[in-house]
């Protein structure tokens, strides 16, 4: 009960199904189909009970075995469960593990096929996986690296996201973040309901006081218990360009002499920016005004001469240094370089009058005249009248040929002697003559003759406001970071003015003013300088330049004015993350796409500028199979595909985009990739169900196989016909759910055709259609349908007699068309009696070659011919049979010898054949009469003289063994005649016999009997026939009566007999006419006729009474009364012994009456 509460918390199932139905067989059965379905955890060990898919089906488990049950998956997919036909319990076959089969998806259905045969049944078995928290959430690496510009803004977000493979509630449900200064965490959740995290900046960074922060965030699901994962973020703080250089003094002195060589060092100035990087690169520059003597090193800070110091023309210089960081910001300082004065010059001696009416008492340095003049522009202005400020008369000017004497080759003042004045010969420049000096004159000098006087005079040249203040630059420009602190202060270029005095520089304005403000300081040399101060703070994508004006005024009447543009080009600040144009691309891409095809270009604005706002492109959290397919330009934001695409395997990608600036600020997106469906694959036919091998005596309709296709493309290119390639007797039939049944379309005979390769072939509804092929063997089972058949309903052979037992005969060979057992022919005799005894007793059949073997040795003379019935009968169930009919003749062979049957042999008395003197050439004197109970050329006989008394009387014939006289008998002749003949047949080797004739050459019986007792015996009698003889003489008298009556008898029986046939003179030996059958002939005849002969022993003419025909398998010797035939061996006792008796009776008479 435990077990099954506990295996109920596991799954659920529930039966939802639709029968279907065609004809199978000639009786009504169905193919069902129907589903079943069941819910349960991933990762559950091989061989876990999911249920029991008999009782859910209602199945009977005995019969689950027999039925072949078993799970097929669809397609070429793994089969993941498997069923234990002993108790129907559907079990876990394959590791199940849900992320790797469904990946993100909701819902995880694995698809497995239940088949079960005789009849055939499919059901659909629908594997709900359901997730289990085994997965904890990871962030993909170990560590996350932050670049933060310390110049971020508060409140700035950086988008972290973990990743957990399980679903729902055992998915990432809630973040946390060690405590710290500086971020705080939101956790916000995406349109698919993920969760992800927000870093946000809560306190601006300080990288010159902070420059790396290590923070631990955790991602935490819903599981329970629940799992975790955790990552190091690392944040880097970029350096912000929050602080110009500074240099190491305000004010550099030193002292130069003036005869210095070039590129002699004179100072070196340095500067320090607290920044880092670009930020912190010095650089370094030197105001217009002394560029031409100095030459300042602009990384190195070094100042040397470059053009030569002449103490007599200045003896100071004041350099304005400017100090420039890698984002534009500014410092100034001052280099004063006082030159020293050598004595580098030699007095020179002019000799102008030798008398001058100098007072003697005058002082060196007496200015005999002085005049002050405004600077004059038009030549010939009066300056002053000299002839009167030295108290000369007019004429004494013209007298003394007075003029002037200047030291300056030019002449800026001329003497007209007839008034006396002095006067503007060119024009004069005070700025010209005494640049910044606040007092400008110079001297010259009258000279008069006759006699010689010398004045000096002074002319002071006094300045008028004729300069307006100037700035070097038509435009000053300046590079502001957006970042740059309010309160920085800009040093302007200060403007100049030649006047001096009032008329020189006294102020600056500064318009507008909503950004910046002015301040002025004076130097210590009295020169005027102002300073731009940043009062709010720059924002470059609000405005990215600024235009203001610097006016510089003087103390003129009216004031003079000289006006400089100032552009300030706000520099970017990195204080913009880019932003991609939209927040989700979606994009297509077929999947037969080569490598390189461009899918979508996306797309990231920063509103920072230059450097600030190159955005590189990249994509995160991506998974392995995608990372081998898609690659993005970090440049240009294109992305191509660098793999396969399989429609197959994956339909959608989602990609997750990052544009990141320079300095590390990020913005997100992501890209959805729809893999576009192409017919690029072939259907594959699965053998659902297929055994291989069909009776041949189904009937059409009768289902052969169940088939599933499938097409893995989607649309019309999964869209699948199937259909055979050859004409069969099969067909394909469709059915629910893409399967097909291959039907028998018309009768089956598997003699005719034992087995078909049929070609499947399967093809979609794709432009072009692919197609596969698929070739299945189906053998046609064989059904005991046929009969063995003999070649020949009858046979015939033959076997010679005296054969050895078991020898073979005759091999029968019946065929059987069908197979196997059905076509395993055994072979039985037809139980039949032979002469009255079973015909098992004379043949035997080899069960298995049809080899018939004879069991005993035959003798021809005793059967001829035997006739038996042999049947083939096949291993079939139930068999079938036939039979066959063979006739055996037996063969004759001269086993043999002939055997004489007159005149009769015998040991015990003598006959004799009389020939009177009186015979004729050819008188017969006897016939020899022999018979051999073989057949054929062994039965002819043939008989020959082989000895005779007298060679050239007797003679024998060949052919039918009678003796005749060759010649006519004489007186001298011998009365006694004894021949010897033989009788020797055909055979192979010839077989022969004996006789010894004996013939008395005399005209009476008398004479006969007195010349008989001579004859030699032919046998030889051995030591026992003495007694015999002597026992018979014994008797003799006893029986001497008895055998004279008979004697008395047989006389009278013979003298009947010869006068009733013939008449005759000669004295009668008894001769026994015989009946027998005629052997002569030469070649197998087709009847024999049996004969009677009647013959006297001096007769040439006999009565020949002839018998019908009879059958020539028997041979055989008629009996006295010609009424029936009788066998061999007893025919031999009737004539032998019988008359052998008769003999051997009438030799005893002849030898007690002539003995």
């Amino acid at each position: 009960m435990q077990e099954n509460a506990m295996r109920n918390d596991i799954y659920t199932f529930y039966i939802a199904g639709e029968m279907f139905g065609f004809l199978f067989f000639v009786l009504t059965a169905h193919i069902a189909y129907g589903d079943v379905s069941y819910s349960f955890p991933e990762e559950m060990k091989r061989g876990s009970v999911i249920g029991n898919i008999a009782t859910d089906l209602g199945l009977d488990v005995n019969r689950l075995s027999f039925r072949k049950a078993r799970v097929d998956a669809e397609g070429n997919r793994k089969r993941y469960c498997d069923i234990n036909v002993n108790t129907g319990e559907l079990t876990v076959a394959e590791r199940i593990d849900r992320e790797g089969l469904c990946g993100k998806r909701a819902s995880c259905v694995l698809n497995q096929d239940f088949v079960l045969e005789n009849p055939l049944e499919l059901h659909r078995i629908s594997l709900r996986v359901k997730d289990v928290n085994d997965n904890s959430p990871n962030f993909g690496k170990d560590e996350i690296n932050l670049e933060i510009r310390e110049s971020a803004d508060k409140g700035k977000r950086f988008l972290l996201e973990a990743n957990d493979a399980d679903i729902g509630q055992n998915s990432v449900q809630s973040y946390a973040i060690q405590s710290n200064g500086y971020f705080i965490l939101s956790v916000q959740s995406n349109s698919l309901g993920e969760k992800y995290a927000e870093l946000i900046l809560n306190k601006e960074f300080d990288r010159e006081h902070e420059q790396e922060v290590t923070l631990i965030l955790t991602a935490v699901d819903g599981g329970t218990p629940p799992r975790s994962g955790t990552v190091a973020i690392h944040v880097t703080v970029l350096d912000a360009n929050d602080n110009a250089p500074v240099f190491s003094q305000a004010v550099y002195k030193v002292s130069l002499p003036e005869n210095s060589p070039l590129d002699t060092v004179v100072v070196t100035v340095s500067a320090t920016d607290a920044d880092e990087g670009q930020n912190g690169e010095v650089t370094y520059d030197v105001m217009e005004n002394y560029k031409q003597l100095f030459y300042l090193g602009r990384k190195t800070g070094i100042i040397s001469i470059k053009g030569p110091i002449d103490f007599e023309e200045e003896a100071t210089f004041s350099l304005r240094i400017i100090a420039k960081d890698g984002s534009g910001l500014t410092s100034y300082s001052n280099v004063i370089i006082s030159v020293s004065d050598i004595n580098d010059n030699a007095p020179i001696l002019i000799v102008k009058s030798l008398n001058s009416p100098i007072p003697e008492n005058a002082l060196p340095g007496t200015e005999v005249a002085g005049f002050s003049i405004f600077l004059l522009f038009v030549p010939g202005l009066f300056v002053g009248d000299v002839a009167k400020d030295l108290g000369l008369d007019v004429k004494r000017l013209v007298s003394g040929r007075a003029r002037l004497v200047i030291d300056d080759s030019r002449q800026y003042i001329e003497l007209n002697r007839k008034k006396g004045h002095l006067v503007v010969k060119e024009r004069i420049d005070r700025e010209q003559l005494c640049g910044q000096k606040s007092l400008c004159s110079f001297g010259l000098e009258i000279l008069l003759e006759t006699p010689l006087e010398f004045f000096s005079i002074t002319i002071e040249i006094q300045d008028i406001n004729d300069h307006a203040p100037v700035f070097s630059k038509k435009e000053i420009i300046l590079e502001i970071g957006e970042s740059t602190r309010v309160g920085t202060i800009f040093l302007l270029d200060t403007a100049t003015d030649p006047d001096v005095g009032l008329n020189s520089l006294q102020s600056y304005s500064l318009k507008p003013t909503d950004n910046f403000a002015l301040k002025q300081h004076s130097r210590s040399d009295g020169s005027k300088y102002a300073e731009m101060v940043l009062q709010s703070v720059l924002d470059r994508e609000k405005q990215s330049a600024h235009s203001l004006i610097l006016t510089a005024i003087d103390g003129g009447d009216p004031p003079r004015s000289g006006t400089v543009k100032i552009v300030i080009t706000v520099l970017d600040a990195n204080d913009n993350a880019p932003i991609f144009t939209e927040t989700m691309y979606k994009a297509s891409v077929a999947e037969n796409a080569v490598k390189g095809t461009l899918i979508t270009k996306v797309s990231a604005s920063d509103a920072d500028e230059g450097y600030n706002g190159n955005v590189t492109y990249s994509f995160t959290h991506m998974g392995e199979d995608a990372a081998h397919l898609f690659q993005i330009s970090a440049a240009t934001g294109d992305v191509t595909l660098t793999g396969n695409l399989d429609y197959e395997t994956v339909q959608q990608y989602e990609l997750n985009l990052q544009a990141k600036d320079p300095w590390g600020l990020t913005g997100a997106s992501k890209l959805v990739v729809d893999v576009v469906d192409v017919n690029d694959n072939s259907p594959f036919i699965t053998m659902t169900s297929f055994s291989g091998k069909i009776q041949e005596d189904y009937p059409p309709g009768t289902v052969v196989a169940l088939i599933s296709i499938q097409d893995l493309d989607s649309g019309k290119n999964g869209q699948v016909r199937l259909g055979l390639e050859q004409s069969t007797p099969f067909t394909i039939k469709p059915s629910p759910r893409k399967y097909y049944t291959l039907v028998t379309d018309a009768p089956l005979d598997r003699e005719k055709v034992s087995s078909f390769n049929l070609t499947l072939v399967a093809s979609d509804e794709g432009s072009p259609s692919l197609f596969s092929k698929r070739t299945i063997s189906l053998d046609i089972t064989d059904i005991n349908d046929n009969a063995p058949a003999f070649s020949q309903r009858e046979y015939k052979t033959y076997i010679f007699e005296n054969n050895s037992p078991g020898v073979s005969l005759l091999t029968l060979q019946a065929t059987d068309p069908d197979a196997g057992q059905n076509a395993r022919i055994a072979y039985y005799l037809v139980d039949t009696d032979v002469n009255g005894s079973p015909v098992s007793t004379y043949f035997s059949i080899n069960v298995d070659n049809g080899i018939i073997h004879a069991v005993r040795s035959f003798d021809y003379e005793q059967m001829k011919e035997f006739k038996i019935h042999v049947r083939a009968q096949d291993g079939g169930s139930p068999p079938l049979g036939s039979n066959a009919t063979v006739l055996i003749n037996v063969q004759d062979q001269n086993d043999n010898a002939p055997q004489v049957l007159y005149p009769v042999q015998s040991g015990t008395s003598v006959v004799a054949e009389i020939v009177p003197h009186s015979a004729d050439v050819g008188y017969l004197v006897t016939k020899v009469v022999a018979v051999d109970v073989d057949s054929g050329q062994n039965a002819w006989l043939s008989y020959k003289l082989q000895k005779a008394t007298d060679r050239a009387l007797f003679e024998v014939g060949l052919q039918n063994g009678e003796i005749r006289t060759v010649r006519q008998v004489t007186d001298k002749d011998a009365v006694k005649q004894r021949l010897t003949v033989v009788v020797e047949d055909n055979g192979q080797p010839s077989r022969s016999a004996t006789v010894n004739v004996n013939v008395a050459v005399a005209d009476s019986f008398p004479e006969v009997l007195s010349e008989f007792t001579d004859f030699p015996h032919d046998k030889e009698y051995n030591d026992n026939l003495t007694f015999y003889l002597v026992l018979a003489l014994a008797a003799v008298s006893f029986l001497f009566i008895t055998c004279l009556v008979v004697i008395i008898s047989v006389k009278i029986y013979r003298w009947r007999q010869s006068h009733l046939y013939y008449q005759s003179n000669l004295p009668v030996i008894p001769y026994y006419p015989s009946r027998y059958a005629d052997t002569v002939g030469t070649g197998p005849l087709q009847h024999v006729h049996n004969y009677e002969i009647y013959r006297t022993t001096d007769s040439r003419k006999s009565d020949v009474k002839y018998f019908g025909p009879i059958s020539q398998s028997l041979l055989s010797v008629v009996d006295p009364s010609g009424t029936k035939t009788i066998p061999k061996e007893k025919r031999s006792i009737d004539c032998t012994e019988a008359g052998s008796t008769l003999v051997s009776l009438h030799n005893v008479i002849f030898l007690l009456l002539f003995s």
